[in-house]
């Protein structure tokens, strides 16, 4: 029997970045708002919240109902572990409702400090399959925010399977990468998203290089930039498909914007329930557009198809499409319009090239053959007269597109409904009334949105009454006077139950009415009480060391790097390859030579793509080296029929002991440091985690988007997706070149997902000795399409900096001698 969804099991969670968003949510009908607190969360560009802000925070939050999560949903490094014990211990003071994480290392201290504190794990954690939500449940996890990518069918499939509640994001930006598997920011400048500091490069123009030579692409220059998700249209498929959490994007946006998506979902949601039709209006979606838009799509809800992601030709917010440039007159320009304009607008002229100064402005005049037209017009050819200094007539063309970016009336309308002194919303009371002469009279009051219930009873004592007693009227009429607090009574829902004719003075039942309201108004701001111990974050420190004979080992993409490096006296090799057809033999290859090898992963695991994790599997290596929690549950709950031993890989994001642990305590031999660490990062985490049982990359092309748009399909294909793509990435090779001139290789796995790598490869090796006297048990070398030789010769050289036969200092001049893209020292700078 399907289980019944009912209105209250929907929540709508929305985004604050500040106080006024925070009060433009609760205003508009928002369930639950996150935001972020200082430094630890994912937009460190917002104004965020401070520490001692919490509980006014949650108190204003549970006045309206509203449940309030901050967001941890970053990294954390080793020397931060005590500063992120005490934001979390300030948020339990609090009564932060949750918290929304993403590192499994937190999740391990927030535990330890408390078993009952609420967790929700992030969109960061990568959570795309039913096997990863299975991962999350020792640790009693509340809910998961699924990946941006998974379609309706594959959330209702891990719904079904999983059974924990699942938080979707059904508006606004849309990254490129997975999250948390995005280290292009880190790569570039030093500002790792998952520190909260994405530098936005996906939003940059790029050319398409094919097999070496640029590819024609007109005004296409933003190959990686996606639309705006916007799913308003889907919401009664969302609610069946499972979804309880409605999660607008936006913490950067304005209060604005949170007033008017919040308003528009909830409408959606409350719709559905009531049996109406919760389809959008034209008018609605229009003004979905003009808070912020760079398009709208489904994203990946209704699957992949590469063609509705992006537009390409611009990289930031449009607003609406007004319409197209018909004629440019000395003093006006000849509009046809497809959108509603009026006097005040902002619009800008877009003549295919964003990277320019596009002219625009404020709407001065609308004229209609000479005449000024008043009000909104819509439809039809107009003259748009702009200010005097706005904008350059010579710069606007016919053909350019023209977008409404600005529409102050509907702001001005949207700041009305938060930027008022009465009250956001207001909730049913029941009171109860009861007495007899000579006895106090009792009244009890139910805040029938919360239960909680107060009894007053009046100082003087009751009298009888000679004229006008008591009645059930003239008490509605005087405890209902409830305008102006968080309150009104609920028809049928005075009780009298009074002995004879009785009266007391007016001002009393005026005196009990505000005590009532005041005493259930405070109860509604009582924060819940957590479980807490006191834990000092680094007693589990593995300051004593088993140090052994640190390994060299190899990842190789291609069955000749694999034979190269096999023929040299590298100590383990991995295969990290496009096809995992081709898996057996490198096997086998391996084995010829006498080596060791591990087979990766793919890094994302999807619904129904464990054939895949068997297929690795049966290949029989000696071990695998896992990428994604969703594998690694895969296998661990095989562990009677795949013993095979597990290796965990940079995108687990390591970043602290405890997470170091975590994963060794779950089963795996070893694990890898994450990319987002600098050398004094990696020294810490180092000295305090089991580093014997680590692995750092310590040469590599850093992989920088990792993601579901599949560049090739998109632009060298006339498919949607991979079944009907024709598979050009078997044809050619793709590489994105930036404005520098660097060009940035694309490579495709199995699951058809690109990676975007860094063309300069990188190198710590000036750093081996230190990590070796930190007892680093070891170090890895990756390739991406260096020939044979090239391979030989960079073991060799990392073989003879850890014999100390040269310096690391050498080994990346060496190097960079030898290689024309050059060598960089990458993040572990200090």
């Amino acid at each position: 029997m399907q289980n019944i969804i009912r209105r209250e099991d929907i929540e709508l969670l929305a985004p604050a970045g500040n106080w006024d968003c925070l009060k433009a949510a609760v205003a508009n009908g928002a369930n639950a708002c996150f935001f972020g607190v200082e430094k630890f969360n994912a937009r460190a560009r917002a104004e965020n919240f401070k520490m001692d802000e919490l509980p006014e925070i949650m108190a204003f939050l549970h006045l309206y109902g509203v449940k309030g999560f901050v967001t941890f949903n970053i990294l954390v490094f080793e020397d931060e572990l005590n500063e992120a014990r005490k934001l979390v211990e300030a948020c339990m003071a609090a009564g932060v409702d949750a918290l929304i994480v993403q590192d499994l290392g937190l999740v391990k201290l927030i535990r330890e400090i408390s078993p009952d504190f609420p967790i929700h794990g992030s969109t960061q954690m990568t959570i795309t399959s039913p096997e990863a939500v299975e991962f999350t449940k020792p640790f009693d996890l509340e809910r998961v925010v699924l990946g941006r990518e998974n379609s309706l069918k594959e959330i209702k499939k891990i719904g079904d399977t999983a059974k924990l509640p699942m938080e979707v994001f059904v508006h606004g930006a849309l990254c490129v990468s997975y999250s948390g598997q995005c280290l292009t920011s880190e790569m570039w400048g030093g500002r790792s998203a998952n520190r909260g500091e994405c530098a936005q490069a996906c939003r940059l123009p790029y050319d398409l290089m094919v097999d070496g030579v640029e590819k024609p692409m007109g005004n296409v220059a933003y190959l990686l930039s996606p639309k705006d998700l916007a799913a308003i249209d889907i919401v009664p498929e969302l609610i069946e498909a499972g979804v309880t959490s409605f999660k607008i994007e936006g913490r950067l946006k304005s209060p604005e914007y949170v007033a008017n998506v919040v308003s528009k979902y909830r409408a959606a949601i409350d719709k559905y329930f009531d049996g109406v039709d919760a389809k959008p209006s034209k008018v609605e979606l229009r003004e979905l557009q003009q808070s912020f838009s760079r398009g709208f799509t489904h994203g990946f809800l209704d699957g992949t198809n590469n063609k509705t992601l992006l537009d390409g030709t611009f990289p930031k917010s449009r607003g609406v499409f007004l319409g197209t440039v018909k004629k440019v007159l000395p003093t006006a320009i000849l509009v046809e319009l497809d959108s509603p304009v009026k006097r005040g607008d902002g619009i800008v002229f877009d003549a295919g090239d964003p990277t320019q100064k596009e002219e625009g402005g404020r709407v001065y005049d609308i004229l209609t053959k000479g005449r000024k037209v008043e009000g909104e017009v819509e439809r039809g050819q107009y003259e748009i007269v702009m200010g005097r200094n706005d904008v350059n007539l010579k710069r606007i063309h016919v053909g350019d597109r023209v977008w409404k970016t600005n529409d102050p009336e509907l702001n001005k309308r949207l700041r009305k409904t938060f930027e008022t002194e009465k009250p956001y919303q207001t909730f049913p009371l029941a009171v109860h009334v009861s007495g007899k002469t000579g006895e106090h009279l009792k009244t009890t009051w139910v805040d029938l949105g919360t239960n909680h219930a107060v009894s007053i009873q009046s100082e003087p004592l009751l009298e009888t009454a000679l004229k006008r007693p008591l009645t059930h009227e003239s008490l509605h009429d005087q405890l209902g006077r409830l305008g102006g607090t968080l309150y009104y009574l609920e028809p049928g829902q005075l009780t009298v139950d009074l002995t004879g004719d009785v009266i007391v003075p007016m001002s009393e039942l005026n005196r009990m009415r505000r005590e009532a309201v005041e005493q259930l108004t405070t109860l509604r701001s009582v924060p819940p009480v957590y479980t807490k111990r006191n834990v000092d974050a680094y007693a589990d420190s593995h300051l004593v060391k088993n140090r052994k004979q640190p390994l060299l080992t190899a990842l190789c993409r291609s069955l000749e790097q694999i034979e190269a490096a096999a023929q040299t006296d590298v100590d383990f090799l991995y295969a990290d390859f496009e096809f995992v057809k081709q898996y057996p033999d490198a096997v086998k290859l391996a084995h010829r030579f006498g080596k060791k090898i591990a087979l990766a992963t793919m890094r994302i695991h999807m619904p129904d793509e464990n054939g895949v994790l068997a297929l690795i599997a049966k290949a029989k290596p000696d071990a695998i080296l896992v990428r994604n929690t969703g594998a690694l549950y895969y296998y661990l709950s095989r562990r009677d029929e795949i013993s095979i031993p597990l290796i965990g890989d940079f995108s687990l994001n390591v970043s602290n002991h405890k997470t170091v642990d975590l994963f060794l305590e779950s089963g795996m031999e070893r694990v890898t440091a994450s990319y987002d660490l600098n050398i004094q990062q990696m020294v810490d985490l180092l000295g305090n985690a089991d580093s014997p049982n680590m692995e750092v990359v310590i040469h590599q092309h850093m992989p920088m988007f990792h993601t579901e748009h599949c560049v090739y399909c998109t632009f060298l294909s006339e498919g949607t997706d991979h079944t009907n793509c024709g598979t050009p990435c078997e044809e050619s090779r793709i590489s994105l070149k930036d404005r520098v001139g660097f060009s940035h290789p694309v490579r495709v796995d199995t699951g058809c997902r690109n990676t975007v790598y860094n063309a300069i490869d990188q190198s710590g090796a000036e750093y081996l000795r230190e990590f070796m006297d930190l007892g680093v048990g070891s170090f890895r070398i990756e390739f991406l399409e260096e020939e044979a030789e090239r391979v030989q010769e960079v073991i060799r050289l990392y073989r003879q900096a850890m014999r100390g036969e040269i310096t690391g200092t050498q080994v990346w001049r060496t190097l960079k001698a030898t290689n024309q893209l050059g060598v960089t020292r990458g993040q572990l700078t200090k």
